[in-house]
């Protein structure tokens, strides 16, 4: 038993080849789950996610959300605001929060998303497609009632960016 009283946390490892699997299309890995941390944060790594996919636009009542960009550029959208982030750059999605993000620019993203504490990550299991069957369009009512069971509100889509030059 750890000093407060829950179960003492292991060390625990995985590796890209294993459990991987498709959310909303994209190649996707839990790389850190409730089970290995504690329940102090969940980690899923996104790779080879098209230019042009964009999730909802979204609210999490119970975690907030960080992204770092491995690879590639995303647009995010954090509580009405637009950012352009790219290799090495974090982003902090705070609950309560809307937001949003879509892939953009000419290559595939790869990032990381840190949700604490832990729990986003069987919401993304939870809508997992085998790695090998071939991308469809999201099934919304299903990502919408499984959202809610996981305390998400699904907004429906992304604000529009403003044109770049806008002022």
């Amino acid at each position: 038993m750890s000093a407060q009283g829950g179960a003492t946390a292991t060390p625990a490892m995985n590796s890209r080849g294993t459990d991987a699997f498709r959310f909303l299309g994209v190649p996707t890995q839990v790389r850190a789950a409730a089970e290995t941390t504690n329940g102090t944060f969940g980690i899923v790594e996104h790779w080879e996610m098209t230019p042009g996919f964009a999730s909802p636009y979204h609210t999490h009542h119970r975690e907030d959300e960080s992204f770092y960009i491995l690879q590639g550029e995303v647009a995010f959208i954090v509580d009405g605001k637009w950012h352009r982030i790219g290799p090495g750059d974090f982003l902090f999605g705070p609950r309560e929060v809307p937001h949003g993000f879509k892939a953009i620019g000419d290559k595939p993203v790869e990032m990381l998303i840190l949700a604490t504490p832990a729990g986003f990550e069987q919401f993304v299991l939870d809508l997992a497609r085998p790695l090998g069957d071939p991308i469809t369009a999201p099934d919304i009512p299903k990502l919408i009632e499984t959202a809610a069971r996981y305390g998400i509100d699904i907004n429906g889509p992304l604000p529009d960016e403003p044109a770049r030059d806008a002022k």
